[in-house]
């Protein structure tokens, strides 16, 4: 799949007064409510239209869906109605629980619900039937906007909706998200903390409950004081019996379809009816649920019976189905508590999904916790930091830098290589500590198309102290310095971790080689930390135009030597061409100086003029039947064919009289440039198979005198290389044609300046012919 180019150079966390639109005709919120208030209309959303390609992109419901306004649904419909609170979420009929607790954490933080709820929005008399709400994706703050069309079933919301049946704002979030994502089945599944940072811009951090510190209950009570959004669970597991049911994403009969989300190396039930059998099976004897996403919303200390006890505040986006241990609703504990204490804890014996247990309970039931924090302070420590934040964007392309895990050697090193310069230790402290966090981008939105979460991860090497891409023998015998705990198959893998002061060299990648995706790195620091990007630069080095008699003779001693293949079916002429390499490769020549000529400098030159005919010159058609004649029949190069196209983009190189031919001494040059090429290529075809691997591609350019980018590189191995990631020698050679022929133009227009070209009106002009004159060559064919 395609994947666009990303500026890998650091840049700054992202605001989000800064908020960019994302609507296809490039107009914003404001405008357009403008526009629908003057023509007396309400919005109609293009881009989410209201038809099942914005509900499902797997198969249509079953049952028929109606898009209705809240007008239509109620009398009087409100955008918020008494504020938006936590028990203003409560699930439909869609697998999203992930995104519902993590809305429920939003409404915690007024400031934060803020600024993706946008609060001066309502159906009052401005209303347009257009509302938005602003995401965070990547390093960068979005406004969706959308319509208020929502599905429905029999005049009831069938997704998210409010307690409060005329109240809209939870409903129009999760459209908006849905949006985000391509469709509400992209909603289907998913981990709590991806919801959280696309709502803060934060960064995330797991608990193994389990495994958890011995201060976790000071860790958890810290978060929310800071306005952490916190989110848990429960391990489950799929019973046989119950996947029979997952081949549709409705169960008919039931109000709520089954749907299923993988989380880690496990698979989970993700959302249950009530009325559905399947539940009282994901349901714990305790009334909790396996696989299914909650929110932490408090956490207090009541006294209970002259001692004080801990208690946690948990919620079900249900809003219903809770825990009947101690301490729940209805329990006989609540008889000992003051009702002062129950009044401060804002405990009340309602079916609404919100529920209180001790703190012991809680690490006995639930197995993980997701803390979105948005700032990187560690949640132990008692200081608060300014911490400073750096973000690169890159991209894993097969063939080129999609390496795998260091499991995979021979490719790992192709990986983006990011350098991390540690400077400033701690205050107080020897180590330095930085958070690396490393996120797949728009894996949700390609569900549609059979994308997956990948497994992630990263590896942190010392740094040798030298600049450029790190190549494989520094990987086969240097450990990394740090790790990602695990490579896993979520939106992000993040990690705290704590270095001496030093150069560091950070590998991003997939688990398993030749998996595409876009990916975003953020690297966040207690002091500053400088961060570059080690295939950024871009550079060329190509050396004088120069040529000897020897450098030819190489060439043709290589193509005719034992090894070369001699085909059975050979013409006279084909033959008597033989004969003349043969004859001229006899014996290293040492060609002399001066007007007089050596008996192996004739022989060159009429090799010269039984090519190139009367008119001494070598056209494209001619130069085509020479290398096909000559490459076709060595057996150490795979060759298939060099088209008449690519035979005039060499005449279009070497050509420096502008007459479309080669003349003898542009034919010298050539061949000279031959030799070094082949040479190349043999020397990076380690398997000696005939052809080369794209991944060693960087490295026999960077011999040719190229050091491309990333980003140019995953283009040359886009256009160049075969299904199998191999590059065979006439791909390598229009490839180096190519790259030559831009470097010696750009070098012809860069005399004072040797990385940028400044053009006035008139160089831009002869710029344009300098290309024109290259193209026409190629007669308007396709360019190789």
């Amino acid at each position: 799949m395609p994947y666009l180019y990303q500026d890998s150079k650091p840049r700054p966390a992202a605001h989000p007064g800064a908020a960019r639109g994302t609507q296809s005709s490039g107009k914003g919120y404001e405008q357009l409510k403008r526009e629908c208030l003057q023509r007396g209309v309400l919005f109609e959303d293009p881009d989410f239209p209201a038809c099942n390609s914005s509900l499902f992109f797997s198969e249509n419901p079953p049952i028929p869906f109606v898009w209705k306004r809240p007008g239509d649904i109620v009398k009087d419909p409100k955008f918020i109605l008494g504020g938006a609170t936590r028990t203003d979420i409560c699930q439909g009929d869609l697998g999203d629980c992930w995104l519902l607790a993590a809305i429920a954490s939003l409404t915690l933080n007024e400031k934060t619900l803020a600024r993706v709820v946008p609060l001066d929005q309502n159906f009052g008399p401005d209303y347009a039937g257009i509302f938005h709400f602003q995401f965070w994706q990547h390093n960068e703050w979005l406004d969706v906007v959308i319509d208020d069309r929502l599905p429905t079933f029999k005049g009831r919301l069938v997704f998210l909706h409010s307690a409060e049946l005329n109240e809209f704002w939870s409903a129009l979030l999760e459209k908006a998200y849905a949006k985000l994502n391509g469709s509400y089945e992209s909603l289907k599944g998913g981990s709590t903390i991806e919801a959280m940072e696309d709502f803060t811009g934060g960064i995330g951090e797991m608990y193994d409950v389990k495994a958890a510190p011995d201060n976790f209950y000071e860790i958890l009570e810290k978060a929310l004081k800071r306005c952490s959004m916190v989110g848990c669970s429960i391990d489950g597991t799929i019973a046989p019996w119950l996947t029979r049911k997952t081949s549709s994403l409705f169960v008919v009969g039931v109000s709520h379809w089954l749907a299923w989300c993988l989380e880690g190396t496990r698979w989970h039930t993700c959302d249950l009816t009530t009325s559905s059998a399947a539940e009282s099976e994901a349901r714990t004897p305790f009334g909790l649920v396996k696989g299914h996403a909650y929110s932490v919303t408090g956490i207090e200390e009541v006294s209970y019976r002259g001692r004080q006890v801990r208690l946690i505040r948990i919620r079900n986006p249900w809003g219903q189905v809770e825990w009947n241990g101690p301490w729940s609703d209805n329990s006989a504990e609540w008889s000992s508590v003051s009702p002062s204490e129950q009044r401060r804890l804002s405990q009340a014996a309602r079916e609404d999904g919100e529920f209180w247990m001790k703190f012991e309970d809680f690490k006995v039931h639930f197995d993980k916790v997701e803390i979105c924090n948005l700032t990187p302070d560690a949640l132990e420590d008692s200081t608060a930091h300014k911490w400073e934040v750096t973000i690169h964007q890159g991209s894993w392309v097969r063939g080129a830098t999609a390496g795998g895990c260091r499991n995979f050697l021979e490719t790992f090193w192709t990986n983006p290589q990011i350098k991390l310069h540690l400077t400033e230790k701690d205050d107080g402290q020897d180590d330095c500590t930085f958070i690396a966090a490393l996120m797949q981008k728009g894996r949700r939105k390609l569900k549609k198309l059979g994308a997956e979460m990948l497994t992630i991860g990263y590896s942190i090497y010392e740094s040798p102290g030298r600049d450029g891409h790190l190549g494989k023998d520094f990987f086969r015998y240097h450990p990394s310095k740090a790790r990602s705990k695990t490579y896993i198959n979520l939106r992000e893998v993040s990690h705290r971790f704590k270095l001496p002061p030093g150069d560091y060299i950070l590998i991003p990648t997939t688990f398993e080689p030749h998996q595409e995706a876009d990916f975003c790195l953020r690297i966040f620091s207690e002091k500053k930390a400088i961060t570059e990007d080690l295939d950024e630069n871009v550079a060329i080095d190509l050396p004088e135009e120069c040529f000897t008699i020897a450098s030819f003779v190489y060439v043709t001693a290589m193509l005719s030597s034992a090894e070369y293949g001699k085909s059975p079916q050979e013409t006279e002429e084909e033959k008597q061409f033989r004969a003349l390499f043969e004859q001229i490769s006899g014996k290293p020549p040492h060609p002399t100086p001066g007007p007089q000529e050596t008996e192996e400098e004739k022989q060159f030159r009429a090799l010269f003029e039984q090519i190139s005919g009367k008119d001494m010159e070598i056209s494209a058609e001619e130069l085509e039947y020479v290398l096909n004649a000559v490459l076709k029949k060595t057996k150490n190069i795979k060759f298939k064919n060099l088209s008449l196209i690519s035979c005039r983009n060499i005449i279009s190189l070497m050509d420096t009289s502008g007459n479309g031919k080669l003349e003898f001494s542009e034919f010298k040059v050539f061949w000279e440039k031959m030799k070094k090429w082949i040479s190349i290529f043999l020397h990076f075809d380690f398997d000696k198979s005939g052809s080369m691997s794209s991944y060693e591609l960087r490295g026999a350019l960077k011999a040719a005198g190229y050091q491309l980018n990333n980003y140019l590189l995953q283009l040359i191995v886009l256009r160049y290389s075969d299904e199998q990631f191999q590059i065979d020698f006439d791909d390598f050679l229009n490839c180096l044609i190519r790259l030559e022929n831009a470097s010696r133009v750009f070098q012809a227009l860069s005399a004072k300046n040797k990385e940028f070209i400044n053009l006035n009106i008139g160089e831009e002009l002869e710029y344009f012919c300098m290309m024109l004159q290259v193209s026409m060559r190629v007669l308007g064919g396709c360019l190789p």
